[in-house]
């Protein structure tokens, strides 16, 4: 009997209009075009305007989109996963708004938080009910507003991020390819190193903590430069070891969109030539939970059925993790 995989059959992205280029930001904060791409890579990002509108305003466009390219209704999905470090609020999810928006009425669904690893912790999560034979249909979701929690008179991590938003649909798969096996780490001891100190139940909202400006990323950018240069590439090279993968068996090193550099460490681990990396940093800088599905949407046409691809991405918890999948249509 063949095993049944979770393979993705569909993907869509979104990102707001509004460009915020590193020209605009040098006008905010002391920096350069030069300073901000010979660090980062970025050269712009994308940030989401308008009174309230949060992370659920960039997922609907990217779900609905997803479902007209498939050519499935709404009511078909049985669950949908959204990871996401800047919900629309506390509670309730934010999964729970996509589904009523998007008239998903059969799905349950809820929020998966690790932050720059979430879209992939959240994928092997979606898999599982995939090839448990429960569920058919299921959408996993990545978005952020990163704009709604960074303080743009912080030129460490203004620089850095971007709003956007991605989507995958998971299906069943007999034929061998999907989602073959994934590598997912943690460890809270660094979590000081890269977090948002306030606005949970440790330290609720008060003004002396938004004075403080609490409520903003905080980040020791070398320590978590050094953590994930050496953990990402670790555990892609991990996962190609454990599946008998040498680089020439990869099609494309699909990896999370935080630094160029640490992209770059993670392909020359791998033996990964240049033209076989998914980047678009340069475009939408790091949009967290966003960066991977946003890949997959501009390379779509470029993967072929059965092609091998690995993914990777280091995050705030610390959070890591590689999935090695294999792509099961042409675009």
């Amino acid at each position: 009997m063949s095993r049944t995989t979770a393979a993705i059959t569909a993907v869509n992205g979104y990102v707001p209009d509004y460009v915020l280029t590193n020209e605009i930001l040098s006008t905010m904060v002391d920096t350069t075009d030069e300073w901000i791409t010979s660090r980062t890579g970025i050269k712009e990002r994308r940030i989401l305007k308008g009174e309230g509108k949060g992370a659920s305003h960039m997922a609907v466009p990217a779900v609905e989109g997803l479902l007209k390219k498939r050519g499935i209704k709404a009511e078909e999905i049985d669950l949908l996963i959204c990871a996401t470090v800047t919900p629309d609020m506390v509670f309730p999810a934010t999964a729970n708004i996509i589904c009523d928006k998007i008239g998903a009425v059969n799905a349950f669904g809820y929020d998966l938080m690790a932050a720059c690893s979430g879209f992939i912790f959240a994928l092997v999560t979606a898999s599982k009910f995939i090839e448990s034979g429960s569920h058919k249909k299921v959408v996993v979701v990545g978005v952020d507003k990163m704009s709604s929690i960074i303080d743009y008179d912080d030129r460490a991590t203004c620089i850095i991020f971007g709003d956007g938003a991605g989507a995958v649909l998971l299906e069943p798969n007999e034929e061998g390819n999907g989602i073959m096996d994934s590598v997912l780490k943690s460890d809270g001891s660094g979590a000081r190193y890269l977090w948002q100190k306030a606005g949970g139940s440790a330290y609720p909202p008060t003004h002396e903590s938004i004075d403080a400006k609490e409520h903003f990323v905080n980040q020791e950018g070398k320590q978590v430069f050094k953590f994930a240069v050496t953990n990402m590439a670790d555990v892609s090279a991990q996962i190609m070891s454990r599946n008998n993968l040498s680089s020439d068996d990869i099609a494309y090193l699909v990896p999370h969109q935080a630094n160029l550099r640490i992209i770059n460490a993670t392909a020359e681990r791998m033996g990964i030539s240049d033209d076989k990396v998914t980047i678009n940093i340069q475009k939408y800088g790091n949009t967290t939970s966003g960066t991977i599905p946003l890949c997959f949407w501009e390379w779509e046409d470029k993967f072929k059925k059965g092609d091998n691809i690995v993914i990777s991405a280091f995050g705030g918890g610390f959070t890591w993790g590689s999935i090695y999948l294999r792509w099961a249509y042409d675009s």
